[in-house]
């Protein structure tokens, strides 16, 4: 069984009937939630726990959707700080993805699939993490482009 980790902005679509992607988010958890264990990090619970209003509700909410909590390990932190020095030595100008580095050093690190709907800064950054992304059919790897 594979272990995939949701990005916030998967959990975001699947939350907001409205959003762009909020189809093909469902669809493909459900997809993927009867071979694999759907995860999520410290991180990606504090960037979803924006649009709740209380603990309870959240826990309610990930409860429902099946996802498992993960701690990250200390050598996706340690990993996620050296990709965001390299961005930023690489003329990087965005001062607010410190999230995305510790999503995809927590993948990278533990050879965890990603599933999202933003691949620019993984592919860059991490080029090694096997994404899941809108472009590709399951399975899936990083989409050209």
């Amino acid at each position: 069984m594979s272990m995939v980790l949701v990005d916030s902005n998967v959990v975001h679509d699947i939350a907001d009937k409205s959003s762009t992607w909020h189809e093909w988010s469902l669809q493909t958890l459900e997809h993927l939630e009867f071979e694999n264990n759907l995860m999520i990090n410290p991180v990606i619970y504090s960037e979803i726990s924006i649009g709740y209003e209380s603990i309870e509700v959240l826990s309610a909410f990930i409860a429902r959707c099946g996802f498992e909590f993960t701690e990250l390990p200390k050598e996706a932190l340690f990993l996620a700080g050296k990709a965001f020095v390299n961005y930023r030595k690489n003329k990087g100008t965005k001062t607010n993805v410190l999230p995305d580095f510790f999503i995809g050093a927590h993948a990278a690190v533990q050879g965890l699939l990603l599933l999202t709907t933003d691949t620019r800064r993984y592919r860059t950054c991490f080029p090694g993490v096997n994404l899941i992304t809108v472009s590709r059919q399951l399975p899936c790897t990083n989409r050209p482009g």
